[in-house]
């Protein structure tokens, strides 16, 4: 039976159906996490990221040697999966002195390193070069300027280009259009790469480009790579990350061999043999391993059927941001038919707080367990406040074995930032 379900190909690689419908991911059942540590939560399964890094590592250095992938670390930026990133080979992208910071607790080679931002600031740049951050990437030509006033030693760069391509996704998730706040058009790429050669400590090894995220065709990746070999004769092609997954029954996403193929084959065709061709995995990379566990605390109907549980747009913020639809099940019960459709809510005080406006559940109680597939992307790293709200743990599961990388927050850690009117400390 398990094979058959659906909801079982949009959870974690390791996940098990195990008695009475109840759900394991890691070895480890849901039930007992929740019962250890509370809910909201997240769950991450360390397998199965380690399966899909090592697809993409292996997958594009058998189609082109010369290549690195690049861990997209804003998409999941928790200390242990960077670790788990760098024992994998894979090198980081960042984008703040945050994730850098991250980076270097979690011991990964600063050397493989690579900078991201529009508006990098000039500590930030500071703190890059300090730490041996090993490629900055230069977004205009104000960062240009700083940054060479600010490296006394040679400093690898890439320059991001505006390759002209609206990929199909949702509007917030498009970077590489005209429009795109991110990078020069390729007659200012240009401009900024002879000024780069005329630096006294820069480096240009190369181009970058990134067109989006959460797309799922393929044309897009291959049209980015013909648009970044006009720049001729680079050592160096980054063509970013974007690759989709699949958050519902309905959607179909490219598969890791599809997108390589994709890539490969039109690089073959237009970029020099011998560049080394980078990419940025973050989505792909993480969402399916991650789930987020919650409690049912209110079944409501009301004019529609209203599911509440006790977490909400403070620990997913990107359906309110994006739309993305996504999947839910009731662990206990997984395979039951679903005897009605429900909205499934959360807790803050939004009517736009809505996890998943429309869900078969099968006779949801409070007390049950919901649980959300393909959460580990981007749930964690918009987590907030609001109402209140405690930023949930993040649980990693391999073999059986169950330990919070980060911790639930605290009332304590949120009012220790604060300070009363009346001069005491909170």
């Amino acid at each position: 039976m398990a094979e058959q379900l659906p909801i079982l190909s949009l959870l974690p690689e390791t996940s098990e159906l195990v008695a009475g419908g109840s759900l394991q991911v890691g070895g480890v059942e849901l039930a007992e996490l929740a019962e250890r540590f509370g809910t909201p939560a997240y769950v991450f399964d360390v397998a199965g990221f380690r399966a899909q890094a090592r697809r993409l590592r292996e997958g594009l250095a058998t189609r082109w040697p010369n290549s690195e992938v690049l861990f997209a670390s804003k998409s999941l930026p928790v200390l242990a999966v960077y670790e788990l990133a760098s024992d994998e080979g894979l090198s980081v992208d960042i984008a703040g002195a945050g994730e850098l910071r991250l980076a270097l607790a979690a011991n990964v080679d600063p050397s493989r390193l690579y900078f991201h931002g529009n508006a990098k600031t000039s500590e930030e740049l500071r703190l890059a070069i300090e730490t041996g951050v090993g490629t900055i990437i230069v977004d205009n030509f104000d960062e240009f300027r700083r940054l060479d006033d600010i490296a006394v030693a040679p400093q690898d760069v890439l320059v991001r280009i505006i390759p002209g391509i609206s990929p199909k996704t949702h509007a917030s998730q498009v970077t590489g259009g005209k429009d795109s706040k991110f990078g020069l058009p390729f007659e200012d790429a240009l401009k900024l790469i002879e000024a780069i050669r005329k630096s006294r400590s820069l480096r240009l090894r190369g181009i970058h480009l990134h067109v989006g995220s959460q797309i799922l065709e393929t044309s897009s990746f291959a049209e980015a790579v013909r648009q970044i070999s006009a720049f001729r004769d680079q050592s160096v092609y980054d063509i970013g990350g974007g690759l989709g997954v699949r958050y519902t029954y309905d959607e179909q996403a490219p598969s890791v061999d599809e997108y390589l193929d994709a890539i490969v084959s039109v690089a073959r065709d237009v970029l020099p043999p011998d560049a080394r061709l980078l990419i940025e995995p973050g989505r792909s990379l993480v969402a399916r391993a991650g789930v987020t566990i919650y409690r049912v605390v209110s079944v409501k109907r009301s004019g529609r059927n209203f599911v509440a549980v006790d977490g909400g747009m403070a620990d997913n913020l990107d359906i309110a941001l994006t739309g993305q639809r996504y999947e839910a099940l009731i662990d206990g019960r997984v395979g039951h038919d679903g005897d009605d459709s429900y909205v499934v809510v959360g807790r803050q005080c939004e009517s736009g707080d809505t996890l998943i406006n429309g869900v078969d559940l099968p006779s949801p109680e409070v007390g049950d367990l919901l649980v959300m597939p393909v959460t580990g992307a981007y749930a964690y790293t918009m987590a907030n406040n609001y109402n209140g709200a405690m930023i949930p743990p993040v649980v990693f599961v391999e073999n059986g074995e169950a330990t919070a990388v980060v911790r639930r927050q605290t009332f304590d850690d949120v009012v220790a930032l604060h300070r009363s009117t009346r001069g005491a400390h909170i």
